[in-house]
């Protein structure tokens, strides 16, 4: 079980011990930006994040060098972050380059100084590695991934056949946003025929027909973002957000099509990316146009988290980041992390007792909904439900999607706030099906008996079981355990009873 140490406790209560914080430092073509991490684990955890966009690859490809203007923010920019990385006591500092720095003559000179700046050797990513990096940052932040990986950037944008771990193909064209803009003149007409002859050479794209494609990079983001608000979709997170191809098609050519300023909802772009909205659209309408993808999948982690994740053992590369996640919170958050643990177990053994069919995803859902019961336990008891059903929406999880995360949510949210849905918003009843609302409201109800049973402290669940036996849902409590019953336990038991279609029955004795 992850843990605190004495020391880390006593200065931040709120932080794991899981080594020192490790940083990664990405020059991008558009961006540079640092993000620092608790530490180095499956499911890491920024406690730092800034970018400046310095715009070092908007001339490159038609004067082969970065502007001096770029070159000055960017420096400005890590000299920040150098210090910033020395006050957070990082440890370990990975400082990767893309597209710009290795196109541009004068991208040695630069590398010289920021590596001077940085105190260590800067990675200039080959487009080959950069496209693996994405992929695996994708592999890292999707379960179970299955489609084209394509991460665009300013100068770049790089492609990837992902499914599950393994990863096929691979290819780097200068296709990113500035980059686009350079070498079209700023004229999308250009921009599209661009596009279109530099794909068509990328014959793995039509394996992409009727699978996801994982849209990587800020400016694919942005305009996901922008998709997001004009819908007025309920949960704002941008891991895992799906959009339909066809209604994806539309919107990039609304966005290639009109002035950007002009759009709804656009304050929710920053005004150094909307001049390279309309790129990106061209870009992506290729896309889908060639690969004739299911869904336009957007994945939050990239070339970053894939360093990171290729930086771990086997071992932890093999865990499932929404469990690792899960657990992490539990430790902070609970008042027993053991008694979760305990609560796996005790739905598993229910779960499998009832006879109600249970997908391999569905039950590591349960387990994560297991981890994160009692998270909610310091605030106000009117308010448990809701304050734990938002924590978990928004959390800054891996490895779920929407209904997934959702689902979770609610189970807690039941669990706390009781078995009906009246004050559940609309928003968040779109984002699941009616099977995962029932789901939620079973294991919120189990959760219900579970918690009032065992006080929420460890021992008293594997000596409690609650199973179904001769069309009765029963309740064991033995003999050092029959104190434990009661009224409000054998309320809690009807209803849970009641959803699954069974007769309570609490045995004593």
């Amino acid at each position: 079980m992850l843990k605190r140490s004495p020391t880390a406790a006593a200065a931040a209560p709120g932080r794991l011990d899981v080594g020192p914080p490790v940083a990664v430092v990405d020059i991008g073509s558009n961006s540079i930006r640092l993000v620092v991490y608790e530490g180095l684990s499956r499911s890491p955890t920024p406690v730092f994040n800034e970018k400046v966009l310095a715009g070092l690859g908007r001339e490159v490809l038609s004067t082969g060098l970065l502007a001096a203007d770029a070159v000055a923010r960017a420096i400005e920019a890590l000299r920040r972050f150098r210090v910033l990385c020395d006050v957070m006591g990082v440890e370990r500092l990975w400082v990767i380059a893309t597209a710009a720095c290795r196109e541009a003559r004068n991208g040695p000179d630069f590398i010289r100084e920021a590596q001077a700046i940085c105190g260590t050797r800067i990675d200039v990513l080959s487009g080959k590695r950069e496209a693996t990096l994405s992929a695996l940052g994708v592999v890292s932040g999707v379960y179970k991934p299955d489609g084209i990986v394509g991460d665009l950037g300013g100068g770049s944008l790089e492609l990837v056949d992902v499914k599950g771990t393994r990863l096929k193909g691979g290819a780097s064209l200068p296709l990113g946003g500035l980059a686009l803009q350079d070498l079209s003149a700023r004229s999308l007409k250009k921009a599209d025929k661009i596009v279109d002859q530099a794909l068509r050479d990328v014959k793995f794209l039509k394996a992409g027909s009727g699978r996801a494609f994982y849209a990587v990079g800020g400016t694919w983001r942005a305009l996901t973002r922008l998709h997001m608000r004009q819908t007025g979709y309920p949960l704002h997170v941008m891991q895992n957000y799906v959009i339909p191809a066809r209604e994806a098609l539309e919107f990039v050519r609304l966005v290639r099509r009109v002035n950007a300023d002009t759009l709804s909802q656009i304050e929710s772009v920053n005004e150094f990316r909307r001049p390279l909205l309309a790129y990106a659209a061209v870009v992506l309408e290729h896309i889908i146009r060639t690969a004739r993808p299911r869904e336009i999948v957007v994945s939050a982690a990239g070339v970053r988290e894939g360093l990171l994740y290729s930086a771990l053992g086997e071992r932890e590369r093999r865990k499932d980041p929404l469990l690792a996640a899960a657990m992490e919170l539990n430790v902070l958050r609970s008042r027993s992390p053991a008694h979760a643990l305990e609560l796996v177990d005790w739905t598993d053994r229910f779960m499998a007792s009832t006879g109600i069919d249970e997908t391999a995803d569905e039950k590591r859902l349960r387990h994560a909904a297991c981890l994160l019961g009692d998270i909610g336990w310091r605030a106000h008891p009117d308010y448990r439900g809701e304050q734990s059903l938002n924590v978990i929406s928004h959390a800054n999880f891996l490895g779920v999607d929407h209904p997934g995360r959702t689902f979770v949510a609610l189970a807690v949210y039941f669990r706390h706030a009781g078995l009906f849905e009246g004050e559940l918003s609309p928003g968040v009843r779109e984002l699941v099906t009616a099977r995962m609302i029932d789901r939620a409201r079973v294991l919120g109800g189990a959760m219900r008996v579970a918690y009032l049973i065992s006080a929420a402290m460890p021992g008293i669940l594997p000596s409690v079981p609650m199973v179904v036996r001769r069309g009765q849902l029963q309740l064991v409590l033995r003999e050092a355990h029959a104190a434990l019953g009661g009224e409000r336990i054998a309320n809690r038991l009807r209803q849970l009873a009641r959803l699954i279609g069974r007769e309570p029955l609490m045995v004593t004795g």
